[in-house]
């Protein structure tokens, strides 16, 4: 991982989008570089706020797309796409441009073609960090700190753009940066993130969820913590990668189904032999510990 900020010669960086991951984003730079930092939100509030407690130096226009070095782009995958062919013509030519979206065929399939004719450089990213909360308010130069970023290179891109593109998030502090296709991200993430979201939202419809207060602790917490969702943002994601995302349902709908036909039929060896089987599963994946 290339931790160096001053080889990927970068002074000035453009942030698309101020909610929760571009502020903190837009921060981090503020915190860790001496970039220029510009910034552009829906929300024209927002990007004054940004402006007014220095965490912005001005507002990002097609004006002044044309002299960032680094653009980064944290909407939903079908804005991101939108926003980036629609200011192609704006981009500096050899500029890195960088989308957060959480998923990667569409996007990378859409914008390695536009990156190519208009001459700057798209490479997907995906930084895995977030909160329950969203919006800039709770935006923070910390979020990124020891997360892991994902990149999606164009299949055969130079290996010293995707170096450059370690080293200019740098100021973010990742932890490490891993990189992969997009046809592997997008199954993976369907597994580590999707498939969470929609146990943890379908956990919580219990009827006994309501009278939990008093009988619970540390398990209902992790597991309820990622019910609270955007859910126009994911309703999006889910129906793009709805192909992995049902494999992945389809896998945990088949292992809860044993889980319960054991103890229908009064089976402890069955349940037992289940159950040690997840466990095993889990020290093998993550290592044991007590």
């Amino acid at each position: 991982m290339n931790t160096d900020f001053s080889t990927a010669n970068i002074s000035t960086v453009g942030i698309v989008g101020l909610g929760l991951i571009g502020g903190s984003y837009a921060k981090a730079y503020r915190e860790y570089s001496h970039c220029e930092i510009l910034g552009y939100n829906r929300t024209v509030s927002v990007t004054e706020t940004a402006i007014n407690d220095g965490t912005l130096d001005g507002e990002l226009t097609p004006e002044t797309l044309k002299r960032c070095d680094l653009v980064i782009v944290t909407l939903y995958p079908a804005a991101i796409i939108e926003y980036v062919k629609n200011n192609a013509p704006y981009f500096k030519e050899g500029a890195l441009v960088i989308d957060a979206g959480g998923l990667k065929r569409t996007i990378c399939s859409e914008l390695f073609p536009v990156a190519k004719e208009h001459h700057f450089t798209f490479i997907g990213g995906h930084p895995m960090a977030g909160r329950h909360v969203s919006g800039y308010e709770f935006s923070t130069g910390e979020l990124f700190k020891k997360a892991s970023m994902i990149l999606v290179p164009e299949e055969g891109q130079d290996p010293a753009i995707l170096n450059r593109a370690e080293a200019a998030f740098a100021p973010c502090n990742f932890g490490s940066i891993t990189i992969c296709s997009a046809e592997k991200h997008d199954a993976m993430i369907a597994f580590t993130s999707e498939l969470a979201h929609i146990v943890s939202n379908a956990y919580v419809k219990s009827p006994t969820a309501k009278q939990h207060d008093g009988f619970s602790a540390g398990s209902y917490r992790d597991l309820t913590r990622v019910a609270w969702l955007n859910e126009t943002m994911w309703t999006e994601i889910f129906m793009e990668n709805r192909d992995n995302l049902i494999k992945e349902l389809d896998s945990i709908i088949h292992s809860l189904t044993e889980y319960r036909d054991a103890m229908a039929a009064e089976d402890s060896d069955t349940l037992w032999k289940l159950l040690h089987e997840g466990k095993i599963a889990k020290e093998e994946i993550d290592g044991f510990y007590a």
